[in-house]
């Protein structure tokens, strides 16, 4: 038995009309494990993401919807992304601001 990860799963199903969203968002919304869903009808797609195994959400879609669902896609948010042990999180560059020391004459304030 694999252990929960947090992660993001694209899953496919058959949204036919707007009682199956209902339907899909309610069976969603009563797993502990959900922290965010977004269901888009038109793409017949549903994202979920939590601390939670992919295969349990399509399984317990699939039973309770009566429909095919295909995992589309995993995505691990863990928070070593991939890194071994020992190896430290770097921040990704950014250049360092620069301030003029005079203020600026749109955002100084007006005084009647």
């Amino acid at each position: 038995m694999s252990e929960k990860k947090q992660c993001c799963v694209v899953i496919r199903i058959n949204l036919d009309c707007n009682a199956c969203c209902r339907k899909v968002r309610r069976i969603i919304i009563n797993m502990k494990e959900v922290e965010t869903h977004m269901i888009h009808k038109k793409e017949r797609q549903v994202i979920v993401c939590g601390r939670l195994r992919p295969s349990d959400v399509a399984v317990k879609l699939q039973k309770k919807m009566k429909r095919r669902v295909e995992i589309l896609e995993v995505e691990d948010l863990t928070t070593d992304h991939g890194r071994g042990e020992g190896q430290e999180y770097q921040q990704p560059y950014e250049p360092p601001h620069e301030y003029s020391p005079e203020p600026d004459h749109m955002s100084t304030p007006l005084l009647c």
